[in-house]
């Protein structure tokens, strides 16, 4: 997947058109849509393409559970636009996006949603606003681990086995994981059958073969929550965020210096200005990003 053009202005009129819908005309599934479920799914691609080259290829794994719910409503409406966006003025060449969607699999009741990889915005829009909004939680865990499996097991990208160079896997969240991905969560709701339970920590090894993993707390409160739980396995690519609405631009920052498309945390946020994002914000995804790019020595 991935082939035609991204225009910024046809995304953001897609998302402008919309803005002041209610959130059930924008995510109007009520089911998992069938194109989503990842049962018995082989491959989602991200390949390169006459138009697209040298794809960078990006996972958004969005927690749909009762308290994320504005989350991915909130990048429909309004953010993803800046993120491509902010990728493209950075330098960042050809980048893919695909959505997840996520919640616990004790719910038992599709807790793994799994679009395509795309370049254009209407395929990225149908894809993200085909997620079900679930709401809800069955107990204290979110099934983070099973995003991360079908990422490492059940995706292929031409950056890696061309350029060697991994994708991008940003996840959103506010709780912690099972200690185990469960064996037969994944026969259930992927299809795989695993001799046994596997530790997160492999599991979360696994997928960096594959992905610079990151997992975005949307608020300090939440991080004062479960930052300690998640940098204990990603150490500083967890990252907790001034506020959910810098989802977006967080994340392009994140790849954009990753990429060496900038070459330190003032030129990320030089570019984001330029882009039109107030002082006030800038300041806000630098902060947040500082203690990552810190261990790049770019701060």
């Amino acid at each position: 997947m991935g082939y035609g053009s991204y225009s910024y202005e046809a995304h953001q009129a897609i998302t402008t058109a919309r803005s002041v819908l209610p959130a059930q005309q924008v995510f109007t599934q009520r089911a998992i849509h069938p194109l989503m479920d990842p049962l018995g799914v082989q491959f989602r691609e991200s390949r390169d393409s006459a138009e697209h080259p040298n794809t960078t290829s990006i996972v958004f794994a969005l927690d749909v559970s009762g308290s994320m719910g504005n989350i991915p409503e909130q990048i429909a409406r309004k953010e993803m636009p800046t993120f491509m966006k902010a990728l493209l003025d950075a330098g960042v060449t050809d980048p893919q996006v695909l959505f997840m969607a996520l919640q616990d699999c004790a719910g038992g009741v599709s807790p793994l949603q799994v679009g395509q990889f795309e370049t254009t915005a209407e395929l990225m829009d149908q894809w993200l606003t085909r997620c079900w909004i679930m709401g809800g939680g069955a107990s204290e865990f979110e099934s983070y681990d099973l995003a991360f499996y079908f990422a490492a097991n059940h995706t292929k990208l031409d950056c890696l086995e061309k350029r060697g160079k991994k994708g991008y896997l940003f996840m959103t969240g506010d709780e912690p994981c099972y200690d185990q991905l469960k064996a037969h969560w994944v026969k259930e709701f992927v299809g795989d059958k695993l001799p046994q339970n596997v530790p997160l920590k492999e599991v979360i090894a696994d997928c960096a073969r594959l992905y610079h993993s990151f997992y975005l707390v949307p608020d300090p409160a939440r991080g004062q929550r479960v930052a300690r739980f998640w940098r204990h396995f990603l150490g500083e690519q967890t990252i907790v965020l001034g506020s959910p609405e810098d989802t977006c631009h967080v994340a392009a920052g994140v790849v954009a210096l990753s990429e060496g498309r900038v070459k330190d945390l003032a030129t990320v946020g030089e570019k984001l200005a330029a882009g039109g994002l107030p002082i006030t914000r800038v300041n806000r995804v630098l902060n947040a990003m500082k203690p990552w790019a810190e261990t790049l020595n770019k701060a």
